[in-house]
């Protein structure tokens, strides 16, 4: 089972459509999971109650924070030839961090990949084109726009023949 942890921020709605819009236009997993930081990648060798449970341990007590997002960056996928648009945070980036390196202290220690720079980011769209992606994070940052939110909780989650299965959830205090 392919195992994950992410976050799905509260925005607001209006803020929330700008960003669908765009995956839906532009983003290969629309539909399977809605917009969302990822803070645990791929996990397939534990079951997944000791994941859920080794997610819950490193999490206890672990707050909910502001985030704030205001750029769109792009980056180039490490394991194939897309690339990104990624909104990434100024507020809440570094809870994220903290957060994500938290998660692969225990026994997800070694899944972390450390030869991958982690960007908490929401993916707003994905081309093998790298000028369409340049095209759409120059549009982006032309708008000035200010996504204001909040993480309360991670959903543990498979994700299996493109079907995103919510397993538990953790709201954080």
């Amino acid at each position: 089972m392919r195992l994950y942890v992410v976050a799905y921020p509260e925005l607001d709605a209006a803020d929330y459509q700008l960003i669908d819009d765009s995956r839906r236009q532009y983003d290969r997993l629309y539909g399977m999971i809605d917009a969302h930081i990822t803070l645990v990648f791929l996990v397939d060798d534990m079951t997944p109650e000791d994941f859920i449970a080794e997610v819950k341990q490193q999490t206890a007590g672990a707050k909910a924070f502001d985030i704030t997002l205001r750029a769109c960056t792009i980056n180039k996928d490490t394991f194939s030839e897309h690339y990104f648009a990624f909104v990434v945070p100024d507020e809440g980036n570094s809870d994220i961090i903290k957060l994500h390196d938290k998660l692969y202290s225990g026994k997800l220690t070694h899944h972390h990949r450390m030869d991958i720079d982690y960007i908490p980011h929401i993916l707003i769209a994905t081309s093998l084109d790298k000028s369409v992606i340049k095209n759409i994070v120059d549009e982006w940052n032309t708008k000035n726009f200010e996504f204001i939110g909040k993480v309360k909780a991670l959903d543990i989650i498979s994700f299996e023949n493109g079907i995103t299965t919510v397993l538990d959830r953790v709201v954080l205090q």
